[in-house]
């Protein structure tokens, strides 16, 4: 009888002791199942998209600006280009004005010279005095012409043109940028029988101001008659120029 209550004794408190540590193993796991599990899943978790995110932001924030520096870039590109009107501007209302013209002569490397037969004419030419600098200048009022043999040593037979007379007012002809001044030469106004031996035009085109070493040499046709020529003043058009030229040697 004591054999068996003592044995029953010894089953029970082994039976207490695997229910304890059957208990403290489900106990532990449970409790770090939960707090391991979800807590690294947050922290995982969130720290993954929070550190997406804003690097996200940042990327399209930086791309924004950088967008908007691009544009600034072009913007500035085009206020550049203003410069050229302004500078523009500047000589509109200074160099390129006929007051800036009458103080400031003509030099031949701002000149483009051209001589060519007047259409509808036999006799005239015409003389073409092109600004191709950057201000207005001055020129006399019509250009210095002496007309000879192209292969003769002594010029001083050349023959001048009648000018009209009379001549007064400005200063000089003035000559804005990229336009010109034109003169028309008769060779031979009455188309009477001339001088044949004549085949070149000596143009200078400002004598009161160039030397003769500046003047340019323009041949003529080879049936050229000149007879009592007539040249007239600096003009802006082809037919004032030739108005004037009719007025050549008179006073």
């Amino acid at each position: 009888m004591s054999t068996l209550r003592h044995r029953t004794t010894v089953l029970a408190a082994a039976t207490t002791a695997v229910l304890a540590l059957a208990l403290t193993a489900c106990g532990g796991d449970g409790s770090g199942t939960k707090s391991a599990g979800p807590a690294n899943d947050a922290t995982s978790t969130g720290a993954s998209t929070n550190a997406s995110q804003p690097a996200a932001d940042a990327t399209t924030t930086n791309t924004a600006k950088t967008g908007g520096a691009t544009q600034n870039t072009g913007a500035t590109k085009t206020g550049t280009s203003k410069t050229g009107t302004s500078n523009g501007s500047a000589r509109t209302s200074g160099s390129t004005s006929d007051s800036y013209a009458y103080t400031h002569p003509c030099k031949s490397e701002d000149l483009s010279v051209r001589v060519y037969p007047r259409e509808g004419s036999a006799t005239q030419q015409v003389i073409e005095v092109n600004n191709v600098g950057a201000n207005s200048c001055g020129l006399s009022y019509f250009p210095r012409v002496s007309l000879g043999a192209a292969k003769a040593s002594d010029h001083s037979s050349d023959i001048r043109p009648a000018v009209p007379g009379g001549l007064g007012g400005a200063p000089a002809y003035p000559v804005k940028p990229k336009t010109a001044a034109i003169a028309v030469i008769d060779l031979n106004p009455s188309g009477a029988n001339g001088l044949t031996w004549i085949n070149e035009m000596n143009v200078l085109a400002d004598g009161d101001h160039m030397p003769n070493a500046e003047t340019q040499n323009f041949e003529l046709g080879p049936d050229v008659k000149v007879r009592d020529p007539k040249l007239g003043l600096y003009r802006s058009t082809v037919t004032e120029a030739v108005s004037s030229m009719k007025q050549a040697g008179t006073s």
